[in-house]
């Protein structure tokens, strides 16, 4: 190795290739959503030389077509549900309707196109070391190929993220469908919409549209939300009809047709065929990896039966070089993950694989009302596990902020050991549920007990409160201790 000046060997060798434009980079990203851009600054702050490859809208699903439409979306659509039980509170009635939907979407539209300015377009010029090239990318010997010019690297992370998955329904290629992406765009909203699957995509979309004044009914293999637990799940479907959705679970998808008012989807319960009508319909049945045109069988790097890149804990593929983060991979497809797994990637990448991978408390949220809000083990898996497991719930109507808002919508679920006192799993069904899950996260990151939540000062009408109530309710009878006695 020339001697380019002093410092370390890592550092002499990163400015030598900087300083030569012709030579390799010291990595390729190949996709500029969250993950890529994660990975590009991450291994640019190291002083590596990256070459961003990305084909299509910069900034990825999350800021484009995911996250940030779809919340600003629930919130506004929030304002009317609000509106409509004001009087909760005695003396108080208020109105709200939606008056030029067009204006909201437009308003949705330019929050997005602000935000990926400013959070991918404007960020490049910063890093220097970051060249973007756009266009698809392709394996090639000693690099990927990109619309024909061949980029050389050391080593190359896909970050290429994941799309609506469309479900094998007879019929479906013939009928006009919405997706999470589409759903977001119209400008008018439908007289009726039929929902397709009950994950956290669904559920979201489907309230909001509820909630805008649309007809709605939300049709699922298993339960709303068949990865939380069974209370919030059966919780949250009343809720979902309570305010006219119609929520038809546990079916079986035989076909779908276009008719001369919409579409008709008709479904098996048990042993009964119903049709279901709509003006529209809207698929939700998770999302499918973006793996196509890669290359990724003639290099040997394997894919999962559902289609992700498969990854070890070093989020290496089965390519020596090559590594895989994000969405791509079909596992834990929240952006903040993704950013993590790519962050944790370019690490590696660089410097010898010496970070690992862990998901053990990562929390997850449902932006519905009630929020759904969850980190750690549910009670079936802690079970699984081998755990003697301990169980606490609380009904919202035991937490005082919850009674001071005149919401008690909602439930608080902490899973323990009973062995260590350990805290394994904590579950939130609340209104404000979202903002509370990151104090139990760090109770779990750090090992804390039961005991420890008890013993923690938390601020009195708030609902993280409630983690403590629960927590007390593991040995106490919380209705028979006064405010904040515990």
């Amino acid at each position: 190795m020339d001697d380019c000046g002093p410092g370390s060997a890592a550092h002499i060798a990163m400015d030598c290739r900087r300083r030569s434009s012709n030579g390799p980079y010291d990595l390729v990203v190949i996709g500029a959503g969250s993950a890529g851009f994660s990975a590009a600054i991450t291994a640019a702050d190291q002083g590596a030389r990256v070459a961003l490859v990305g084909r299509g809208t910069i900034g990825g699903t999350c800021v484009n077509v995911g996250c940030v439409p779809s919340k600003t979306l629930i919130r506004a659509a929030e304002q009317l549900h609000n509106a409509r039980v004001a009087a909760r509170f005695a003396g108080i009635t208020a109105e709200a309707a939606v008056t030029d939907w067009r204006q909201t979407v437009r308003q949705k539209n330019a929050l997005v196109t602000g935000l990926r300015q400013t959070k991918y377009v404007d960020l490049l010029p910063a890093y220097r070391d970051i060249t973007l090239r756009e266009g698809p990318a392709r394996f090639a010997d000693g690099g990927v190929a990109v619309d024909g010019t061949h980029i050389l690297a050391r080593k190359i992370i896909i970050a290429t993220g994941a799309r609506p998955a469309i479900p094998a329904i007879p019929g479906l290629d013939t009928v006009p469908y919405l997706t999470s992406t589409t759903a977001l765009d119209l400008e008018t909203l439908p007289r009726s919409l039929l929902v397709i699957g009950g994950g956290y995509v669904g559920a979201e979309l489907a309230q909001m549209f509820v909630r805008a004044g649309v007809t709605v009914t939300l049709v699922c293999r298993s339960r709303l939300l068949p990865e939380a637990e069974p209370e919030i799940s059966a919780a949250l479907t009343q809720y979902f009809v309570d305010e006219g959705i119609r929520v038809v679970a546990g079916v079986a998808y035989r076909e779908i047709r276009k008719t001369g008012e919409g579409i008709a989807l008709t479904i098996a319960r048990g042993e009964r065929n119903i049709t279901i009508e709509a003006a529209q319909v809207l698929i939700a049945t998770g999302r499918t990896p973006n793996i196509e045109g890669l290359g990724l069988a003639e290099y040997g790097i394997a894919v999962s039966p559902k289609g992700g890149i498969v990854v070890d804990e070093h989020m290496r593929t089965t390519r020596t070089g090559i590594y895989a983060a994000g969405d791509v991979t079909g596992r834990d497809q929240f952006v903040y993950m993704a950013a993590y797994g790519a962050k944790l990637a370019a690490i590696n990448a660089l410097n010898g694989d010496s970070r690992r991978y862990d998901n053990r408390a990562m929390p997850v949220v449902v932006f519905t009302d009630p929020q759904v809000a969850s980190v750690g083990l549910t009670e079936a898996a802690a079970r699984n596990a081998g755990h003697d497991v301990r169980v606490s719930t609380i009904g919202l109507d035991q937490v005082p902020r919850a009674m001071a808002a005149r919401d008690t919508r909602g439930l608080i679920k902490l899973v323990s050991d009973a062995r260590s006192d350990r805290l394994l799993g904590a579950h939130i069904l609340a209104p404000e549920g979202a903002d509370s899950i990151q104090t139990a996260t760090l109770a779990i990151r750090q090992g804390l007990t039961v005991a420890d939540l008890v013993e923690t000062i938390f601020p009195y009408l708030t609902t993280v409160e409630g983690l403590k109530l629960a927590a007390l309710s593991f040995g106490k009878e919380i209705s028979k201790l006064s405010c904040c006695a515990g």
